[in-house]
């Protein structure tokens, strides 16, 4: 054996010993994926696109009260979140919509361990149109027959409007079907029907509102954090006939905007340790406070369940 493999070998067992010390003794998040970064604790938290920004306003704002920990943010949809979570991947899944059973189910087979839901806010789901559009409220029944497949509203004017340049078709902008805001949509508006195929289907609520600011015949949903000065949120009535109500932190907390939705946390069973932690920062009043700067709706201090 040369000099070369002897330093090799030696150099591997100390690295193989390194690593087995930090694997016993690192400090853990609490969950199966939480894992040590040097002194850090790093929770693992994936999951709704609607989701990303406030999820990511809180892990700014938690770092700074406790510096030892790193959240890690990322989207992808709920449906992504809750499979990550099933498969112990994660820490946390955020999503926009409950679990379905099956995922219940598949969580408990994979793991030994029944998801925990933590309602962490509200939102309304806006529909946007652009800026420029006359149309100012639309009913339940109309955003189904734009979406669902075989609806028969597919033209402005089908709804009484004529855009400016004279567009007439409508140009509908959607999400893909990994997203929680997708399943809601098709759930609470088109009642569980197909949506109609021939949108355009994005991967984040951001993207929804860029196109549709940039896109004179466009409509498209997503929660209404994300509005921007380029697009305009519609009124939205249960039925035809029946007065719109305005997407608002107060219609969407008292239940008078017509599509609202509760934001939920996942973990596998009771969370341990930070993540039970971090949980219970995000309900409590500073945690809250950064839901409502976020463009959401804050839980009110005796419905947080902790």
């Amino acid at each position: 054996m040369n000099r070369e493999t002897k330093f090799f070998l030696a150099s591997a067992a100390a690295c193989l010993l390194l690593a087995t010390a930090a694997g016993c003794g690192g400090n853990k998040s609490g969950d199966a994926a939480g894992k040590a970064a040097g002194a850090r604790t790093v929770i693992q938290n994936k999951g709704s696109d609607t989701m990303v920004n406030i999820a990511q306003a809180w892990a700014e704002a938690y770092k700074k009260a406790e510096p030892a920990v790193e959240i890690e943010v990322s989207g992808g949809g709920s449906g992504v979140g809750i499979a990550a979570l099933s498969k112990g991947a994660v820490d946390i899944a955020n999503s926009s919509r409950n679990m379905k059973a099956k995922e219940v189910e598949d969580a408990k087979k994979n793991t030994g361990k029944e998801p925990r839901e933590f309602i962490v806010g509200y939102d309304a789901l806006a529909i946007f149109v652009h800026k420029d559009n006359p149309l100012n409220e639309i009913s339940m029944e109309q955003i189904a027959r734009i979406y669902e497949e075989g609806g028969d509203i597919t033209k402005w004017s089908d709804l009484g409007v004529k855009l400016p340049g004279g567009q007439d078709e409508i140009v509908r902008v959607s999400r893909q079907s990994s997203s929680g805001t997708y399943e809601f949509l098709r759930e609470h508006v088109l009642k569980n029907k197909d949506f109609r195929l021939g949108s355009r289907d994005l991967n984040g609520s951001k993207e929804v509102v860029e196109l549709v600011a940039n896109t004179a015949g466009a409509i498209g949903y997503s929660g209404m954090g994300y509005a921007t000065p380029g697009v305009k949120m519609l009124r939205v009535s249960e039925k035809a006939g029946a007065p719109g109500v305005a997407p608002t932190l107060e219609s969407a907390k008292n239940k008078t905007y017509p599509i609202s939705r509760s934001l939920q946390m996942y973990t596998l069973g009771e969370p341990q340790g930070a993540v039970k932690k971090y949980i219970d920062w995000i309900l409590s009043d500073a945690g809250q406070a950064i839901v409502e700067q976020s463009g959401y709706v804050s839980i009110p201090a005796n419905m947080r369940t902790k």
